[in-house]
């Protein structure tokens, strides 16, 4: 009998993991300008209908003019390690999930169930990012207050730290359930948006199943994943800024964040910070495959095939 092919080499679960979270920073540094400029225009003009921001390219315009270029990079070491904690968790949940729920010949599970590992494993990377995003929501709006009112956070840990002592360690996790709930909406309307879109494409005669194709789709996913995140998105932002007036939260909860913006701003205030929402996500999706792709590459030429 011919002897069976041998497995090619993979790298190990860690270094998968490792790369994952590598590979989302890396992208971050990128996308960082577009975060900051998302998350001034959810929190402008809290509380009316007068906006501060125009557009997003005014934002951005008044944060260059206020703060410099380095203004505009304000909070990247909280993004960095909200994607060294969300996406390695994620991604390590997701990877053992996915193997769990295999069958012993090695099928993958259906798409329902894979939505469902994306959403678990979504929700989880989410809670345990959590701190990493409030740091990040807190040092990215902090150039939009008075001198006299800012935190003055100098870096994540400086930030992290600072919460703990002066509002208690449960601070960190304010805004976990909007923050896991917009983890489960984007994955869910991700895998969802992006099938469907992509069958209407080929179906339409006009596209091959190539990388124009899937370029395409994935920019239809990201306006359908865009606008049915957003107003989760608003809500866990305006919760872990949010300070207490007489020893009150400013909000009871989502759903109060949901009712006082649609009364004081309008409905559609929902969905402020739309295009650089939607700008980011998908160059940072993009960005975090190359430089995922050039990882394994590197670790494949020098330390499994040497």
């Amino acid at each position: 009998m011919a002897a069976q092919p041998a497995k090619p080499k993979t790298s190990p679960k860690s270094i998968k993991f490792l790369f994952g979270g590598l590979a989302g920073m890396a992208a971050t540094v990128f996308v960082q300008p577009l975060d900051l400029v998302k998350n001034r225009m959810q929190l402008s003009g809290q509380g009316s209908k007068a906006r501060e921001y125009k557009t997003s390219l005014h934002a951005v315009a008044s944060i260059l003019r206020r703060e410099g270029v380095r203004g505009i990079y304000t909070g990247l070491s909280a993004g960095l390690l909200r994607q060294a904690t969300y996406t390695t968790t994620r991604l390590g949940i997701y990877t053992v999930l996915f193997e769990r729920m295999s069958k012993a010949d090695g099928t993958p599970p259906n798409f329902f169930l894979k939505a469902l590992i994306g959403m678990t494993a979504g929700a989880t990377g989410a809670f345990v990012g959590t701190p990493a995003e409030v740091a990040l929501i807190r040092m990215t709006s902090d150039g939009r207050l008075p001198p006299d009112q800012r935190r003055g956070y100098t870096n994540v840990f400086n930030a992290l730290i600072r919460i703990t002592r002066e509002e208690g360690v449960t601070t960190l996790w304010r805004g976990c359930i909007p923050t896991m709930a917009r983890a489960v909406v984007v994955n869910a309307a991700q895998l969802a948006s992006y099938s469907q879109s992509k069958q209407g494409l080929l179906d339409s005669g006009y596209f091959r199943d190539d990388i124009l194709c899937h370029f395409c789709a994935s920019m239809i996913s990201g306006l359908v994943t865009t606008a049915a995140s957003m107003p989760v998105d608003i809500v866990k932002t305006r919760i872990q800024n949010m300070r207490m007036i007489d020893g009150k939260p400013e909000y009871k909860n989502g759903l109060d964040v949901l009712f006082k913006v649609i009364r004081k701003e309008g409905f559609f205030s929902l969905w402020k910070g739309f295009t650089p929402y939607y700008a980011r996500l998908g160059p940072h999706t993009v960005l975090t495959f190359i430089f995922l792709e050039q990882m394994n590459r590197f670790y494949k030429v020098y330390f499994l095939d040497s």
